[in-house]
Formats: structure tokens, sequence, C-alpha cells
């Protein structure tokens, strides 16, 4: 059984189970999603087009997750105008699992409508901060070499003048 829904401006033939990613929908993961606009439902034996859409049909599906798609990039270009542009576009998707296809509205159960609460996610309890280490725990020979490194040099006497240029001398020609 197959069924052709419309939904983002887009048409998708679907089957049970498939998993697509159609325009974004107001939905956060683990909600139910209804389509209502369909437009062909086929079951194997019959086909039922709409006119444009079938009154009776329903598809549901399950959102699983929201995300971006892959970046587009756009250049635009006029020759020997010095005008350039490139623009990126990231599409907001949501990806659906088609759960139930059905050509009459009352063969839909309120256990199918039934939000699925998702799995509670459970934080990890903090781990203990470890205890500050006593300074005499350190070795001895480090302590002065880490002194003397952090010691300023001491400051120089006022400088001395610098000796002053004798002329060059001038190459003889010959």
């Amino acid at each position: 059984m197959y069924a052709v829904i419309l939904t983002g401006g887009k048409q998708y033939r679907v089957k049970e189970g498939d998993v697509l990613a159609v325009e974004k929908l107001d939905l956060e993961p683990g909600r139910k999603a209804q389509f209502d606009r369909v437009l062909l439902v086929e079951d194997g034996e019959t086909v039922q087009v709409g006119t444009p859409v079938l009154d009776d049909a329903m598809v549901l599906g399950l959102v699983l997750e929201n995300f971006k798609d892959e970046k587009v990039l756009v250049f635009k270009k006029k020759r020997r105008k010095q005008f350039r542009r490139t623009r990126g576009h990231r599409q907001q998707l949501t990806k659906i699992r088609i759960t139930k296809i059905t050509a009459d509205r009352t063969r839909i159960t309120a256990e199918d409508l039934a939000e699925e609460k998702p799995a509670p996610v459970e934080k990890p309890a903090p781990a203990p901060k470890p205890k500050a280490v006593a300074p005499a725990a350190a070795p001895a020979a480090s302590k002065p070499a880490k002194a003397a490194a952090k010691a300023k040099p001491a400051k120089k006497e006022a400088a001395k003048p610098k000796a002053e240029k004798k002329p060059a001398k001038k190459a003889k020609k010959e």
C-alpha cells in the first residue's frame, strides 16, 4: 500500500515504514504528524485518486528529528562590472517515519493518534571534584627552579652611549 501526500508544497510517494525529509514542521521529535492532504491511495487492488485530495484518507507519521540540510551556495556574477556575490542557504527540514496509511479516517484509533512520550534523558551524576593536593607532596627540587624562573632579572644601569661611527673610507679609483 502506498500513498501520495502533499506537504511543504511538494508531493511525496510514501509507504509504511518509509523515512523521509520534508520541509520543517512545527513539531518536536517524538510527536505524531498527520498528513490529511492525500492525493492518491493504492492498496494493491484499487487506486483512489482525489480531486484534488481524498477527503477520508490520512497518513500518519512520527517525527524523528529537526535538522538543517547541506549548504547550497549561490554565486552571482556580472562580467566586466566587478560584481560578485556568494550566498549560502541551509534549508530547515524534518525527518519523518511513516507509521500508517489509511483510505478511511474512521479506521484510525485513538491509539494511533496518541503521542509517544520520548524516553526521559537521564543526566549523569556530576563527578566528585578531586581534593587539592598539599604543596608538601611536590618534590622539593622543582620549587627553587620555579622560583628562579619567576624572578625578574635586575635592572641594568643606564645605557652606555653608543660609540661614534668613523666615516667610511672612499674607494680609490684606478
